[in-house]
């Protein structure tokens, strides 16, 4: 197959070039093995181009290219327009195209924290000043998208460019700070916090949120705005131009708290367990700002995040009280006379309903995924009890179908066997692994069983 021509080429280079990083990142490991000269060979070289060009963007720009997300109009976090970073490189490259080159070649060997960042911090440098001018076509067309998402952004990014060498250094030091905060890390962070400062008012808190902006979890950066503030008190830590990343952690809980209180339980065991993910994460977003801050039970935000943790036990414990009626629904019950009294026994007279099975699949995953945050979350002995009335209510449910098996007293052996099959899926969260495949064995024993029986032929 012939590779493809240069108008289509350019076409590809296009697309791939406004793709996001993680299509690239795509692309690349889908056409890892294609070689020749054909069409495809020639799209993997267009994005192995991008690719490289693009490692080197972000290794150049690395203090402040975390912050490109979205429209970059996020009300709650500093952040400019993803696409408008791809315009800064562009026109960066069209400004110093020399400088760029030199510091692709100087990327081969770089080694962070052991070589020099001086190329890197040069070329940031060059691209502040291109800002200031905006004359470039390109940086124009990023001043006026960064514009009409933010306000005066191009001002605050021309501040985060200068306090960008400080922060590459600082970076270095962040997996440090955030694992474990001594007396050392805290030393150094203060320091790294003095050296940013040097560069403006507004350079304190844009310090923190581009250091932030290079974790995973963001919000821990609150780590190091206590490390540098020795721990303060909540009234010290409100009136300074660092409280926004208390209050920001804050309202990300309302947000995750409601989360959790709304979940879907329509979506199956996904469901359940990306809810659990949010418990585990509320209880670790609280347990930071209880460590970070001195709070105090009567204060604004001592009070706040008393409410917030209690609501949050409250929250887990209510969706865990609905597991006793959604299991009844998808393994129904009736009521049967025996002699002169009434007994619970399972009705094996319709398919199971996969809506109620869904659900309960959602609410036991949930409960088993929370395991790990049920302690601090101070929701332990409500889960405990739950989960300990369902395993009775199960473990009597297969007993009653096992016997019903048995004694020949089921209409349809398949349908009952598809029941167990439910209840083995729901034992596994409720007991463990083992317990669901003890009901399976349970089940496959006594239907060879039955299925002998009636095989046999009859006495005459």
């Amino acid at each position: 197959m012939a590779g493809l021509p240069d108008a289509k080429i350019d076409i590809v280079r296009t697309l791939v070039r406004d793709a996001p990083d993680k299509v690239v990142d795509g692309l690349r490991n889908a056409l890892a093995l294609v070689d020749g000269d054909t069409a495809l060979a020639g799209v993997r070289r267009v994005v192995d181009a991008e690719v490289d060009d693009r490692n080197l963007r972000n290794r150049v720009l690395e203090p402040v290219a975390p912050l490109f997300v979205g429209d970059g109009a996020a009300p709650d976090a500093l952040t400019f327009p993803a696409r408008a970073l791809t315009l800064l490189w562009r026109g960066l490259k069209t400004e110093a195209p020399n400088e760029v080159a030199s510091a692709a070649h100087f990327l081969l060997d770089y080694r962070p924290g052991e070589s020099s960042s001086e190329p890197f911090d040069d070329l940031i440098a060059r691209l502040a000043e291109g800002l200031q001018v905006g004359e470039l076509p390109d940086y124009a067309a990023a001043i006026a998208m960064i514009e009409q998402a933010r306000p005066g952004g191009v001002e605050v990014l021309i501040s985060c460019l200068a306090i960008s060498p400080a922060v590459r250094r600082a970076t270095l030091r962040l997996p440090e700070w955030i694992r474990r905060t001594t007396q050392e890390g805290a030393a150094t962070a203060r320091l790294a916090y003095r050296d940013a400062c040097r560069f403006g008012a507004d350079a304190g808190p844009s310090f923190f949120e581009m250091l932030g902006a290079q974790l995973n979890e963001p919000w821990t950066i609150l780590r190091v705005v206590s490390a540098v503030m020795d721990r303060p008190t909540e009234d010290y830590l409100a009136g300074s131009e660092l409280s926004i990343f208390a209050t920001r952690l804050m309202d990300q809980i309302d947000v995750n708290l409601r989360a959790v209180a709304g979940f879907d339980l329509g979506g199956g065991r996904a469901s359940g367990a990306a809810a659990a993910v949010i418990v585990e994460t509320l209880t670790l977003q609280i347990t930071e700002l209880e460590n970070a801050i001195d709070l105090r039970r009567d204060g604004g935000w001592g009070g706040r995040i008393y409410k917030q943790k209690q609501a949050l036990a409250g929250v887990v414990e209510g969706r865990l009280r609905e597991l006793a009626k959604l299991q009844s629904a998808a393994l129904p019950s009736h009521r049967v006379r025996v002699a002169r009294s009434f007994v619970s026994e399972p009705q094996l007279t319709i398919e199971p309903d996969a809506k109620h099975v869904d659900r309960c699949r959602s609410l036991l995953a949930f409960a088993a995924g929370i395991r790990a945050s049920a302690n601090y979350g101070g929701f332990s002995s409500t889960r405990f009890k739950v989960l300990e009335k369902a395993g009775e209510i199960l473990d009597q449910y297969v007993e009653d179908v096992l016997a019903m098996l048995r004694d020949h007293d089921v209409a349809d052996r398949e349908l009952a066997a598809r029941y167990l099959q439910v209840a083995a899926e729901f034992a596994e969260p409720i007991h463990d692994a083992r317990a669901g495949e003890i009901v399976r064995r349970r089940t496959a024993t006594a239907l060879s069983i039955v299925k002998s029986e009636r095989s046999l032929p009859e006495e005459p």
